[in-house]
Order: structure tokens, then C-alpha cells, then sequence
């Protein structure tokens, strides 16, 4: 029960990838995942994320560099649907 779940569980997290930036490959999963969790956990427990922040200011950085490179991936994705439903 519990690996048809984590299958389950993996193409909801793959769907949502593809969805947010135009493809899933296993790289890009890793990075929204941590998106994801790094969010969620920043909305509800705002002061662990500030305490996490300063303790791995290195992390805190990398999660920026993440941030910003799914914010670029999802414009581009946008904008590439965008277009063809212009083309439809």
C-alpha cells in the first residue's frame, strides 16, 4: 500500500512540475518539491524558516537561486502556451 502511494504520490509532484515549468524531469522534480515544502513551511511556521535562514545563510541562498530559476521556467512556459494558443 505504502509504494503504490509513494507512486501516487510521485506523479501528483511530476504532474504539478510539468504543469509549473513545461517538463519533469528528475532534476526539475527535486527543485519543486523543495519549492513546494520551503513555501508551505514558510506560510505556516514563518519562524523556523527565519531561524533556518540564518542558521544555513548558504541554503537560504540556494533557495533563492531555486526560486528564481522556477519563476523563469514558469514566465517561459507561460508565455510559450500562451502563444500557441494564439497559433490555435
Amino acid at each position: 500500500m505504502m509504494k503504490e502511494f509513494s507512486e501516487q504520490f510521485d506523479a501528483l509532484v511530476e504532474k504539478y512540475t510539468e504543469l509549473l515549468v513545461g517538463d519533469s524531469d528528475s532534476d526539475k522534480k527535486e527543485m519543486v518539491t523543495q519549492y513546494a515544502l520551503y513555501s508551505f513551511i514558510a506560510k505556516n511556521m514563518p519562524a523556523l524558516v527565519k531561524h533556518w535562514n540564518s542558521l544555513y545563510p548558504d541554503g537560504k541562498d540556494e533557495m533563492k537561486r531555486i526560486v528564481g530559476q522556477i519563476k523563469e521556467m514558469n514566465e517561459a512556459h507561460r508565455a510559450e502556451m500562451n502563444e500557441k494558443k494564439k497559433e490555435e
